[in-house]
């Protein structure tokens, strides 16, 4: 794992067969990215929850976020709902965690970040 910031890497798409991370590495990935996200699923997928002020908000985060998975043909599942974005991401072909999903979640931070306005705060 390099020291560059992940929000700086570029997702690279999967093939298939390029083994999924381990527990161990998850874990040293983890503290790269926000606290917010939480691994799932025997360290298998990251899980993100945004509560927004309405279903518009959520609409915005969702576009702006898709756009960035198109342009590092890198996918997640989004669901959105009135006050709420959820954003799953592992990689399908390998179903699992490799490092590409680390810097998908980074680069939803900075959207995050850009967009702290449509964020309802507690």
């Amino acid at each position: 794992m390099s020291d560059e910031s992940l929000n700086q890497k570029t997702c690279i798409p999967c093939q298939g067969g390029v083994p999924i991370l381990t527990p161990e590495e998850v874990q040293r990935y983890v503290p790269k990215i926000a606290h917010h996200w939480t691994v799932t699923h025997d360290s298998r997928r990251l899980f993100l929850s945004v509560k927004t002020k309405d279903f518009n908000d959520s609409m915005i985060l969702a576009g702006r976020i898709g756009k960035m998975a198109d342009d590092q043909w890198h996918h997640p599942e989004l669901t959105v709902g009135y006050g709420h974005l959820d954003v799953e991401v592992w990689t399908h072909k390998v179903d699992g965690l490799v490092e590409s999903d680390f810097i998908f979640a980074s680069k939803v931070d900075l959207i995050l970040e850009e967009e702290s306005s449509l964020i309802k705060t507690v």
